[in-house]
């Protein structure tokens, strides 16, 4: 369907988001405890470490996952960031409605 990628895309945004909280509060944090905190499986998990490291968000430690100097600014962005998405959203619903 048109929609079904980018509801993909927000499921998995909101589990790295979700992820990179537990990350921020807790450091260093493995894998095992993300796990139990999220409910979220293991597998899930890694990957969004993996996503995380990717983008320079977290880096790795002898002890678990821990941030970068890259994660308060992404932080502090991100409200705006989200509410840009917002206003897009809303301009879709009112497009869908002239449908």
């Amino acid at each position: 369907m048109l929609i079904s990628k980018i509801e993909v895309e927000l499921e998995m945004l909101e589990r790295h988001l979700l992820i990179l909280k537990h990350v921020i509060r807790e450091e260093p944090i493995g894998i095992m405890k993300l796990a139990e905190i999220t409910g979220l499986p293991k597998h899930k998990v890694r990957y969004s470490l993996r996503v995380l490291e990717h983008e320079g968000l977290i880096g790795p430690s002898m002890h678990g996952a821990v941030t970068t100097e890259k994660t308060a600014q992404f932080v502090q962005t991100l409200s705006s960031r989200i509410e840009a998405l917002d206003r897009k959203v809303e301009e879709i619903k009112r497009l869908s409605g002239e449908i």
